[in-house]
């Protein structure tokens, strides 16, 4: 099985070569799409689990298609996006990084952490 430090060489280099650039979400009304490109991601595993990674996405808005609840959002907005991807336990997840689909439930001790690395690797714009 791929460790921890495995998978965030592969999700960065994936990330490099221009790979995994882009999303999509629907908007909250469910009349409409986001797309946003990655600009930059930031990957560390929680320290006192070795089979979880969390991840921060600085993601710019590049289209929105449909009707949007939000109707201030535009085109060249910046977000970001906390996620985190795991090492499944059951069924076609099992032992593979699959990607979490709740919010991620971060330890204080790796949150401030986390943030810190993301500036110093220039994810997060200050």
């Amino acid at each position: 099985m791929e460790t921890s430090a495995e998978f965030i060489r592969r999700k960065k280099s994936a990330f490099s070569k221009g790979e995994d650039k882009f999303v999509n979400v629907k908007d909250i009304g469910r009349k409409g799409k986001h797309y946003f490109e990655k600009e930059a991601i930031t990957l560390m595993p929680q320290y006192n689990l070795n089979n979880k990674v969390f991840i921060i996405e600085r993601l710019k808005r590049i289209k929105i298609e449909g009707d949007s609840e939000h109707k201030l959002l535009k085109n060249g907005d910046i977000e970001y996006r906390i996620c985190y991807f795991i090492v499944g336990k059951i069924g076609k997840a099992k032992n593979k990084w699959w990607w979490g689909q709740s919010c991620p439930l971060i330890p204080a001790k790796d949150l401030k952490k986390l943030i810190q690395k993301a500036e110093n690797e220039g994810t997060i714009l200050v």
